[in-house]
């Protein structure tokens, strides 16, 4: 299955969720935005949310800082 993350191609060999996809990028779920297919994922559907072929992501991490 290839997936579209912040423009680079990424081939994943088993349908996984956004939740997983996070997982696997060491990227803490609370300190991100995730974006699929042009529509904003909520934090609360992440695990449910799964991935297809072709999907395509934004991730975008938050920083703090003042």
């Amino acid at each position: 299955m290839l997936i579209t993350i912040n423009g680079q191609t990424r081939d994943e060999h088993e349908a996984i969720s956004v939740a997983e996809l996070l997982r696997r990028l060491s990227l803490e779920p609370r300190r991100v935005a995730v974006e699929l297919n042009r529509k904003i994922v909520r934090r609360a559907e992440y695990e449910k949310t799964q991935l297809a072929d072709n999907d395509s992501l934004e991730i975008v991490t938050l920083v703090g800082g003042g």
